[in-house]
């Protein structure tokens, strides 16, 4: 099944349009009010630039003139002014970073809350075209795409009130040029803020010239950090399956060629950068030269004193750094601007998965809730997200109670099955009724140990419920896992020190302790030997005997703990669905009579 998509799509538009919710949601009024914090304490910044370049101009006219009063009287200012501005700069500062930390906060809100709900996480991994984690993009992209936006927009403003401010400054102070070519006179007015926007505009075109390339290979050098980083990230998860099949040779083979791609793409942005450093540095030699030179004439004239130049040179620097900030941040704006499309990226991925399956609904699996006891299977399809038919036409009802376990060849759709009861996979048509108001447990192959202490992961997910400490160890007990009784207040790495069978038989702890009313279970003994896996499943003859018990399973021995077996045949246009009635074999009508021996009762 194919999603629509945009066919043409500006990622610095959409990036905005999520991002600026930010001014317009629940924390407006915060937004707004560090917003003004930032460009009030800018405003501020500014005026104590202006006043240091006006004492700039007193204390070299009192130098000039050998006035030692007016020197000293000049520098009894400076403790203020600067006292003024450290103030300015360190409030703007703080009220930067707190901007920062709050916009990042509401975009990782948004985005995170976005990709969890609706299990958006397990779907977008079926359909996403991106590569790298979505976690990824989330915890770190948002932080590269807001902390230098706030520097960035701040370095702007500033940029645009120094540029303001010093170009009036050159205006008073410089005046204008005159010079006469061939008897005739000419005026250029303002010539020091016309010669510094004309450096200016100089400057940037160069930066541009040389850096546009450079956003498109910094998006392709994070795509390859981000594939390298997925490739080592698979191989620990993988560890111990390479590692017994002795594939380190193969792995480091593919590590390399992944971080070979991570070199050639770095190696082209040093090339580019080489290109951006010879403008740069042209800049950075001719930036205090060119004042000096523009305002000599008028010194050597008399027509400006000492001071005078002084504080034009200096506000030439300040009107021509403003002007430049282009120049200065384009490597920052190529950074930026692909963690823009990398979180961009993650948010199409979430707009298409949504509007997919909008565009589905009619023909999407329909999960009910139903007045009755029963689970209803009605007319059900289900589909890979390619549109190809895995199930066709399911119709069957499980009664309360029931114990129904779910075979068929490897490639049926036995799991997808049961992703379909979970209210994971919408892909397909027809209906699942579920009887209202009945807790639901799943059981998958490889049960979720969350961090914690042991009774949070075997309370999981209701972490809070309260639940006295001996009914947890005697579940701990029935299923097995005695020894850990002891350390049910213990906080450790439960998922890595746990082996495979002992997450199986947590997960069955979790439902003596939970008691839900219907359990779903796919391969949940597989890890199990068939003596481990009998004394399991035999909690669904005795403490969970009510419970409804749907199980998908290959070993011949789980039939004896089920009443009806649904098979699920492959066939070209789907695979077709087949319930029969297990009946008891000797072997369980023996098992029951020892067992019932065992307890000094005669087998019934």
């Amino acid at each position: 099944m194919q999603r629509a998509t945009a066919p043409s799509r500006s990622r610095f538009r959409e990036f905005f349009a999520i991002a600026l919710r930010y001014w317009r949601g629940e924390a407006r009024w915060r937004a707004w009010g560090l917003t003004a914090a930032v460009l009030t304490f800018v405003a501020a910044q500014t005026a104590a630039a202006y006043a240091m370049n006006t004492w700039n101009r007193w204390f070299f006219d009192a130098l000039d003139k050998r006035d030692a009063a007016a020197v000293w009287a000049t520098v009894t200012w400076l403790p203020f002014l600067v006292a003024a501005s450290t103030l300015c700069i360190s409030a703007l500062v703080v009220s930067r970073m707190l901007l920062q930390v709050r916009w990042r906060e509401h975009l990782t809100h948004t985005l995170a809350g976005w990709w969890i709900a609706d299990q958006r996480y397990y779907r977008l991994g079926f359909l996403s075209k991106i590569k790298s984690a979505p976690e990824y993009r989330i915890a770190e992209d948002v932080r590269l795409a807001i902390e230098p936006l706030v520097e960035m927009a701040i370095g702007l403003i500033s940029a645009f009130v120094t540029a303001a401010t010093f170009a009036a400054v050159l205006w008073q102070v410089a005046g204008s040029a005159q010079f006469t070519i061939g008897g005739t006179t000419f005026v250029i007015p303002f010539y020091m803020a016309l010669a510094a926007m004309i450096y200016a505009a100089v400057a940037s075109l160069g930066a541009y010239a040389t850096g546009h390339p450079l956003v498109r290979r910094v998006a392709h050098k994070n795509e390859m950090e981000a594939q390298f980083r997925a490739e080592m990230t698979r191989l620990r998860e993988n560890a111990e399956s390479i590692a017994l099949i002795r594939g380190d040779a193969d792995e480091l083979a593919a590590v390399g060629k992944s971080y070979g791609r991570v070199v050639r793409s770095w190696l082209r942005i040093v090339r580019q950068q080489g290109l951006i450093a010879l403008v740069l540095n042209t800049n950075g030699a001719l930036f205090p030269v060119v004042p000096l030179l523009l305002i000599t004439p008028k010194y050597l004239s008399g027509e400006v004193t000492l001071g005078a130049v002084m504080q034009v040179v200096a506000a030439f620097s300040a009107v021509q750094a403003a002007l430049i900030w282009f120049v200065d941040n384009f490597v920052r704006l190529a950074e930026w601007f692909a963690s823009v499309t990398r979180v961009d990226e993650l948010v199409e991925e979430l707009q298409g998965l949504d509007i997919g399956l909008l565009m589905e609904g009619e023909t999407q699996i329909k999960m009910e809730d139903g007045e009755g006891d029963s689970i209803r299977i009605d007319n059900l399809s289900v589909a890979h997200t390619n549109g190809r038919i895995v199930i066709a036409d399911a119709t069957v009802a499980i009664g309360p109670g029931e114990k129904v376990l779910v075979t068929g060849e490897s490639g049926s759709g036995k799991s997808t099955l049961i992703r379909a009861l979970a209210g994971l996979w919408p892909w397909g048509a027809g209906s699942i009724t579920v009887p209202r108001g009945r807790s639901i447990a799943f059981l998958p192959q490889r049960p979720y140990m969350p961090k914690g202490t042991l009774r949070s992961v075997l309370l999981y997910p209701a972490t809070e419920e309260k639940v006295e400490d001996e009914t947890i160890r005697a579940a701990l007990e029935r299923v097995g896992l005695q020894h850990l009784a002891p350390r049910v207040g213990a906080t450790d790495d439960w998922d890595r020190i746990l082996s495979g069978g002992e997450r199986q038989r947590i997960a069955f702890a979790r439902l003596l302790i939970q008691k839900p009313d219907i359990i779903v279970m796919d391969e949940a003994t597989s890890a199990l030997d068939e003596d481990s896996q009998n004394a399991l499943m035999k909690m669904f003859e005795d403490e969970l005997a009510y419970a409804t018990i749907i199980s998908v399973g290959h070993r011949p021995g789980l039939e004896d703990f089920h009443d009806r077996k649904i098979l699920l045949e492959r066939r070209p246009a789907g695979a077709h669905l087949t319930s029969r009635r297990i009946g008891k074999s000797l072997w369980r009508l023996f098992r029951t009579r020892d067992a019932a021996n065992e307890d000094g009762e005669p087998a019934r």
